[in-house]
């Protein structure tokens, strides 16, 4: 990139947000990665992801099985993607422009951003509810299934708390998960200690989350495996907003290694695990730590339970659901639009997106919405991926990601091949997508091909976009591929 000054931008698509990280911003190490995929997957929905699957007939075992296959697949794309960030310190949105073009990467952005938008909305729904549970537990009421008013109350403090790191930018964020990490796990562990010394030991808690019903593991495999790569689908390709300020390649890998499979699994554990313990203790299962906390009857516990459970879901909810939608809606106007302004947008449309009801079945949840999005996903990183590894061997021109008329324009600031390979590859998941629409509204539909295709929308996805795109851009390679990138 030339130096600052030396050559300037064009407004409608550069500000101070989107340029690339200058060498002192480069600062996280192994040790930051590491602690912002704790924070990260430390929260209700990872908590709770076994217990989905046991709720459809797996067991316990194969239920965290699943969890660290998803999560070591979706490993590989994150740090394919992360690449380009390190390297040359630019976000998500300016990195699509390679492959998408200048004004195409929009669609990409805009997707990932209203993704993050309804993750946002359900984070908040969740801190808001542990705030309920606290003041319930201290005025001795009782907390029940139904939404109330309360519910509501606490979703709108929790969401001001959210707004107040959004102001204060990506410096808070380091800050937050470098220290809320230790304190995390430690409140996972003291959960299973609670779970152990209440009942019979490890074996009877786990014995004691037998599946209602018997679920075929080869019927639930591949819908499942496909929810828990989608559960990260959106960090896989805007993985570039936190490498950008990676101190090396090296940093950025080993932290992001050793920060997700492993975390991600522990905390399915100790959700599986500390819920047999709640059958055996209160007689009934609790899969929702929010709930349990409430049960705990000391305010004093309580109290510090709460804090737990507040400080997993902002720290989760600021650097996975804030950073990527701000940066996506800056990049479409970065002379209007700051990061700041970015991230407000993206604490407004969480509210309109009614998380209460994205939350309110396991089917809901899974089906329609983990792996509805990642039919959408899945594409994009699959041509990001295809574009920087095959197409460019790694080589990009800075600058030019930030002309309007340069190396990246394509046909009028699109590249039609990315926009027609994406197009190709969510086609086949449609309507599976419609039809698990229609299931989590009480829907009898027989299983058949659509399904089939549907429970697989990540990986048909990524690779049928990941061809097609390729084919595309040597069968009608841009003027930008024939020539030799800086």
């Amino acid at each position: 990139m030339s130096a600052k000054g030396e050559r300037p931008h064009d407004t409608r698509l550069f500000n101070e947000d989107l340029a690339p990280t200058t060498p002192t911003q480069r600062s996280w190490t192994w040790l930051h990665f590491a602690s912002l995929w704790v924070g990260m997957v430390v929260c209700v929905p990872s908590y709770t992801i076994a217990g989905g699957m046991i709720d459809q007939g797996l067991n316990w075992w194969q239920a965290c099985l699943l969890v660290f296959l998803g999560n070591a697949i979706v490993l590989i794309p994150i740090l394919l993607n992360a690449h380009a960030g390190a390297k040359y310190g630019i976000p998500f949105p300016v990195f699509a422009r390679a492959s998408f073009g200048v004004w195409g990467a929009n669609v990409a952005a805009l997707a990932r951003a209203v993704v993050a938008c309804g993750w946002f909305g359900i984070q908040t729904w969740l801190g808001g509810a542990s705030l309920y549970a606290l003041y319930v537990a201290l005025t001795h009421g009782t907390v029940t299934d139904q939404v109330t008013t309360g519910h509501f109350v606490g979703f709108a403090v929790f969401w001001l708390i959210n707004v107040y790191f959004v102001v204060r930018g990506t410096d808070s964020i380091k800050f937050l998960e470098t220290w809320a990490a230790p304190f995390l796990i430690a409140s996972c562990l003291a959960l299973l200690l609670w779970g152990v010394t209440h009942t019979q030991g490890l074996s009877a808690m786990l014995a004691a989350t037998t599946p209602r019903t018997q679920g075929s593991f080869g019927r639930l495999f591949w819908p499942n495996l496909t929810a828990m790569v989608g559960f990260w689908a959106t960090l896989a390709i805007n993985i570039p907003d936190f490498t950008r300020y990676a101190r090396s390649q090296r940093d950025q890998v080993i932290g992001q290694a050793v920060g997700l499979p492993a975390t991600m699994v522990l905390l399915a554990f100790v959700g599986v695990a500390v819920t047999g313990a709640t059958i055996l203790v209160f007689g009934r299962a609790i899969w929702n730590p929010t709930d349990l906390i409430a049960r705990f009857g000391s305010p004093f516990v309580v109290a510090i339970s709460t804090f737990a459970l507040a400080i997993a879901t902002l720290s989760t909810n600021i650097a996975a659901n804030v950073v990527g939608p701000a940066n996506d809606f800056a990049n479409v106007a970065p002379k209007y639009l700051s990061y700041r302004a970015g991230g407000l947008l993206t604490a407004v449309i969480g509210v309109l997106m009614m998380p209460w009801k994205l939350l309110a079945t396991s089917a809901s949840y899974v089906f329609t919405w983990l792996v509805g999005y990642s039919a959408l996903l899945g594409p994009i990183g699959g041509i990001l991926i295809a574009d920087y590894f095959i197409i460019r061997r790694q080589q990009l021109d800075v600058d030019e990601l930030y002309e309007a008329r340069g190396l990246y324009s394509y046909t009028g600031g699109v590249n039609w091949r990315a926009i027609v390979a994406t197009a190709v590859a969510v086609a086949p998941s449609i309507r599976g997508f419609g039809r698990a629409l229609a299931r989590s509204g009480g829907a009898q539909l027989p299983h058949n091909v659509w399904d089939t295709l549907y429970d697989a929308a990540w990986f048909v996805g990524f690779g049928t976009a990941a061809v097609v795109y390729v084919a595309l851009m040597y069968a009608f390679a841009p003027n930008n591929v024939r020539s030799t990138e800086r």
